[in-house]
C-alpha cells in the first residue's frame, strides 16, 4: 500500500487539507464569503432604496403633471370666458357705435332737408318778390308805386319765411 501512487496522492491531499485547516483558510474563506454576502445585501438594500425613491419621484411628477394639466385647463377656461366676454362687449360697443352713427346721419339728413326746404322757400320768396316787384313797377308809377312795391315785398317775405 505504501508503494501505490494513489495512497500518496490521498495522503498528500489530506495533509494539504490539514495544512489549510491549520492556517485557517476555512475561516478566511468563510469571512470572505460573509463580507461578500454583506456587500451584496448592502447593494440590494441600496437598490431597493433607490427603487423606492424613484417610485416616489415618479408619483410626485405624475401628481405635479396632473396639477399642471388642471391648472392649464383652468387657464384655458378663463381665457375662453374672457374672450367671450370681450366679444360680447365689443359687439355691444359696435352696436352702440352704429346706433349713434345712424342717429347722427338721420339728424344730418333732417337738417339737410330742413335747410333745403328753407333754401327752396327763400328762393321762391325771392322769385315771388322779384316777380311782384316787376309786375307792380310796370303797373304802378311814382311815389305810390314805390310804397306799394316795398309794402308788397315785405308782406310776401313775411308770409314765405
Amino acid at each position: 500500500m505504501l508503494m501505490e501512487a494513489e495512497f500518496w496522492v490521498a495522503l498528500g491531499f489530506v495533509m494539504f487539507l490539514a495544512l489549510l485547516g491549520y492556517v485557517g483558510v476555512h475561516r478566511m474563506i468563510g469571512k470572505s464569503l460573509d463580507e461578500r454576502a454583506g456587500r451584496i445585501k448592502a447593494e440590494l438594500d441600496e437598490a431597493r432604496k433607490l427603487k423606492d425613491d424613484a417610485a416616489q419621484l415618479l408619483a410626485d411628477y405624475q401628481r405635479k403633471r396632473g396639477e399642471a394639466e388642471s391648472e392649464a385647463q383652468e387657464i384655458i377656461a378663463g381665457a375662453k370666458a374672457e374672450a367671450e366676454r370681450l366679444a360680447v362687449e365689443a359687439k355691444a360697443k359696435i352696436e352702440e357705435f352704429v346706433s349713434r352713427r345712424t342717429k347722427m346721419a338721420e339728424i344730418k339728413i333732417a337738417q339737410a332737408e330742413a335747410q333745403a326746404a328753407a333754401d327752396v322757400r327763400a328762393a321762391a320768396a325771392d322769385a315771388a318778390v322779384a316777380a311782384a316787384a316787376k309786375v307792380l313797377s310796370q303797373e304802378a308809377k311814382g311815389k305810390l308805386a314805390s310804397e306799394l312795391i316795398a309794402k308788397g315785398i315785405e308782406d310776401v317775405r313775411k308770409k314765405l319765411n
